[in-house]
């Protein structure tokens, strides 16, 4: 079990822009698997952060995030990336690797769409319409009517 395994998406991808901000600083280096160091949060607020590669869970921080809990937070993130910048760069590399692929999926999504409608018959187009528009969320059908009707 890693720090960043243990991490939430949003304190991943959060601890990385601190990275990048510089908003963490190593204080003392305890050993290759601890390392105790300050973060600074939003509001300027500064956080004793103190990251166990070893034993995860011991890890700590006294934002309000993670204080008193076993939560690891964007602050430990943060600290991690600033021990270890290959780390960071290797998490950059996978967010530009997922971002490539989800834009791929999406162009081959919407041309799998477009054939579909191209295929439609007037009326199959026109039911498929009636059932996104009742079954869709209500505010679709307030937009439909002010776009279209009115």
């Amino acid at each position: 079990m890693s720090l960043m395994s243990c991490a939430s998406g949003a304190s991943t991808w959060r601890g990385y822009n601190y990275f990048l901000e510089r908003r963490a600083k190593i204080t003392q280096r305890i050993s290759n698997a601890q390392y105790d160091g300050i973060a600074m949060g939003s509001n300027n607020a500064e956080y004793s952060v103190h990251i166990d590669l070893e034993h995860v869970r011991k890890s700590s921080c006294n934002c309000p995030h993670a204080d008193g809990k076993r939560i690891i937070c964007k602050h430990m993130i943060a600290l991690f990336f600033t021990a270890f910048p290959l780390e960071a760069k290797k998490y950059n590399e996978e967010l530009i690797a997922y971002e490539r692929e989800a834009e791929l999926q999406a162009e081959e999504d919407e041309c799998k769409v477009l054939s579909f409608v191209s295929g439609l018959k007037k009326v199959e187009l026109q039911e498929i319409l009636m059932q996104l528009l009742y079954n869709g969320p209500e505010w679709q059908w307030d937009k439909f009517i002010r776009e279209y009707i009115k």
